[in-house]
């Protein structure tokens, strides 16, 4: 199964490890630090240029993704019933 991140962009649910907010969660160090660091790695896959709600944390082959997504954490889970995640 997949989820639909916008913009044409699926993943594979079972590479996913975290969906997260992006406003509730920027405010963390840790989420900044995570964020600057996948960010330089080229790591980051930018779904839209529109305003980011969410980002979703995905490992496929060893290889840690992270999408940044116009779709809030709560359209995500009505998607697919995933659970939300805080840090």
């Amino acid at each position: 199964m997949f989820l639909h991140l916008g913009n044409e962009c699926v993943v594979k649910k079972a590479d996913i490890i975290g969906v997260f907010d992006i406003e509730n969660t920027s405010v963390s160090k840790d989420t900044k630090a995570f964020l600057a660091a996948v960010s330089k790695m080229g790591e980051v896959v930018y779904v839209t240029n529109e305003l980011p709600k969410s980002f979703v944390v995905c490992e496929r082959d060893g290889k840690i993704t992270t999408y940044i997504s116009q779709i809030s954490v709560a359209t995500l889970r009505k998607r697919d019933n995933i659970q939300e995640f805080s840090l």
